[in-house]
């Protein structure tokens, strides 16, 4: 059996105060999950109408229940991608998405998009690749 390996690449430090790499390789991957936006929807479908921070930690919640549904670990996210309504209004919550991070040892690349909308009410998304 293969094990999976995984390499980050960061010429610089900066990014280690902001919790992700400049880069993730990966090898001997025995799969990879692609995961949709998760945002502040709830199981019945409704988009949340509530603050930045509230719909932020549901957004993780529902990513963590996409990936654990699937059989993968949130350890195995090495890219992450986070859309926004406002990067002004996430900023003072983004230690909730840092200790996430911490609590699970993630190691990933990220993009953060600031974008004009999102679906209905919602102000964050988080969009993920997870490996194992």
């Amino acid at each position: 059996m293969t094990t999976l390996e995984k390499r980050t690449v960061n010429p610089w430090k900066w990014q280690e105060e902001r919790s992700y790499s400049q880069a993730v390789e990966v090898k001997n991957a025995s799969g990879t999950l692609y995961c949709s936006g998760q945002a502040a929807i709830d199981p019945d479908g409704t988009s949340s109408d509530k603050d930045m921070k509230s719909q932020l930690e549901q957004a993780i919640a529902n990513l963590e229940e996409v990936i654990r549904t699937a059989d993968y670990e949130c350890k195995g996210i090495v890219r992450l991608n986070i859309y926004t309504t406002s990067t002004k209004e996430l900023w003072p919550h983004f230690p909730i998405l840092q200790e996430w991070i911490a609590k699970h040892n993630i190691e990933q690349a990220v993009t953060m998009l600031e974008v004009t909308g999102l679906f209905e009410t919602l102000k964050v998304e988080l969009e993920a690749t997870v490996v194992k």
